[in-house]
């Protein structure tokens, strides 16, 4: 059998990946201490997490209501066709828009699902009727306004 050519992570990489998608601003002297390690062995080790692609990027996270952006909507789209350039030119278009929090392609009733966060309704119905419906083979839309945000940005369950 041939060896894969992933690498795998150890506990200590695994502690080090758990306490940094707790609390991002740990120093790495606080993360040394927390996974039990000598803060160069950390550095070293966190560096090699991100040279992998384990660790993507280190953030904040802004309360959307206290920087104007209260709503978050739901949207599912249907393209007119399903080919692999109608879904490359949909795709390169909502990557333009910064309302567009995510884009999914799924399975199911719709091609895509976005997030999008806005200021209100009148905000969201400016944006769809100038922009949404204007992306590349968009056919259909499908709007869900978020009622209440139960679980959002959850850690990975890892």
């Amino acid at each position: 059998m041939e060896e894969s050519s992933t690498p795998t992570l150890d506990r200590i990489d695994v502690k080090i990946l758990r306490a940094l998608q707790a609390e991002g601003r740990l120093t790495n002297a606080e993360l040394a201490a927390r996974v039990n390690v000598s803060a160069a062995t950390c550095h070293r080790r966190t560096q090699r997490l991100f040279e992998e692609g384990y660790i993507t990027g280190v953030r904040a996270e802004i309360a959307p209501a206290a920087v104007g952006l209260g709503a978050l909507v739901m949207v599912g789209v249907v393209l007119d066709r399903s080919t692999p350039e109608s879904f490359a030119a949909f795709e390169e278009a909502a990557l333009q828009l910064k309302e567009v929090l995510d884009c999914n392609l799924v399975a199911g009733d719709f091609d895509y699902l976005l997030k999008i966060r806005v200021r209100d309704m009148a905000d969201f119905n400016k944006l769809h009727g100038q922009k949404l419906i204007a992306l590349p083979g968009v056919r259909q839309t499908r709007t869900f306004f978020v009622m209440k945000e139960v679980k959002e940005n959850a850690r990975l369950p890892f």
